[in-house]
């Protein structure tokens, strides 16, 4: 799959971007009303380097994505959900989760899920070099690729957000998606969950057709409000999809994609 959505990415490579040093945090104008956020010359500078944070084609689908840096004893709990829900999603992790919860990462994959790259040691990337970055994800990878039957990472998370034409050029060079969002919210500060309905009422608020969510699994309020969430948007006529079927539609003319 990787190596297909990569060819194909290929064919679409617009060349002669001017590269900038300077380092960029993902942000955008939040909307209540039912729209995409307005995320000013982002949305240009990430279609440049073949990244995403939206489903552009204004269908009804919602693509879930969690960050998994650290462990605090929900994802299971979000497993159970998007399990008994049959929901896909993604789940970026970390080095330090890799070693602190393999068994979480096995069953991520074992029911279906996408595991994503979101560096080993959590750097920004745009005081990283080339090489830095190169190791970060390669190591993600391969410890994956030993616990698990995927054997290659497609999506990357750049951490904490950060990122510049040169990152985005450097690891679209080395086969990977930036994977940005268009849905979040203050979730990761543990010692402030502010209870399920604050979180469900948070996101609610954005949703808005191929909204793609980024959720912390290390929130509780997450994990009590993804079920209510889930049933909720489907009343409302949202389908839930994986990342490859975004990409699919993006790549592969209207209709021909299966996912």
């Amino acid at each position: 799959m990787k190596k297909f959505l990569v060819f194909l990415i290929s064919l679409t490579v617009i060349c002669g971007f001017p590269i900038s040093a300077l380092g960029y945090g993902w942000g955008y104008q939040k909307n209540n009303d039912g729209t995409p956020p307005d995320v000013g010359f982002y949305g240009q500078l990430l279609s440049d380097y073949d990244g995403f944070y939206i489903d552009e084609s204004g269908d009804k689908e919602i693509y879930l994505t969690f960050d998994n840096g650290y462990e605090e004893g929900y994802t299971g709990k979000i497993l159970d959900v998007l399990k008994e829900k049959n929901v896909p999603a993604a789940f970026f992790i970390t080095g330090h989760y890799i070693n602190s919860a393999p068994d979480l990462v096995k069953r991520m994959n074992k029911e279906g899920h996408i595991i994503g790259n979101h560096s080993w040691h959590h750097p920004d990337f745009t005081t990283s070099s080339r090489s830095r970055i190169d190791e970060e994800l390669d190591k993600v990878e391969s410890a994956v690729a030993e616990l698990t039957d995927q054997e290659e990472m497609l999506y990357l998370r750049p951490p904490r957000g950060t990122f510049n034409e040169k990152t985005l050029a450097w690891t679209r060079d080395m086969g990977y998606i930036n994977a940005f969002w268009s849905i979040a919210f203050v979730d990761w500060n543990t010692g402030q969950q502010k209870g399920w309905k604050y979180a469900y009422d948070s996101l609610m608020k954005q949703i808005h057709p191929g909204a793609v969510l980024l959720l912390h699994s290390v929130s509780e309020d997450n994990a009590l409000a993804l079920e209510k969430l889930i049933d909720d948007l489907r009343k409302q006529g949202y389908t839930f999809h994986s990342l490859d079927h975004l990409m699919m539609k993006k790549l592969l003319p209207e209709n021909s994609y299966w996912y």
